[in-house]
């Protein structure tokens, strides 16, 4: 099975799609996963044909449980700048209704992908993720913080 790829002709990356997931909008945590030593949003690779946002919302229900979040933001994302071997994460935004995140055992490793969660505040998350996602929790904090039309 290929990998969903994107690129500008000239060099394709595997694309990944996720969800920064955030909840209480006017006092706002955001969802954090952590997988050995680093903290992400969840996410995960577009599968050959899938569409990145349904892709998204996939490995949300995947990767914690959650299901029925709410995307008042619409289908706006941003990407990050290419990492690892030719990766580029795209993530959307949206709050959920809950908070009971559970991390599920994948089948494929035969233990959940992830050791730990937290809901943090902005700047918690600010500390905890690193510098390919510094800027994406920017954005979607403006957003949280600017009001549903950004």
């Amino acid at each position: 099975m290929r990998n969903e790829l994107i690129g500008d002709g000239s060099k394709s990356y595997i694309l990944s799609a996720g969800v920064i997931i955030v909840r209480g909008l006017q006092s706002p945590h955001y969802l954090l996963l952590r997988a050995f030593q680093y903290w992400d949003f969840p996410k995960g690779v577009v599968e050959p044909g899938e569409d990145p946002f349904m892709g998204a919302q996939r490995e949300v229900e995947e990767e914690t449980g959650l299901t029925g979040l709410l995307f008042h933001w619409g289908k706006t994302f941003q990407e990050t700048r290419p990492y690892g071997i030719g990766k580029i994460a795209r993530y959307y935004l949206a709050e959920s209704p809950e908070g009971e995140v559970f991390l599920p055992v994948n089948p494929a490793l035969g233990r959940a992908e992830h050791e730990e969660f937290r809901w943090v505040d902005f700047k918690a998350a600010r500390s905890l993720v690193g510098p390919r996602l510094k800027p994406i929790l920017n954005w979607a904090d403006w957003l949280v913080t600017h009001g549903r039309n950004g």
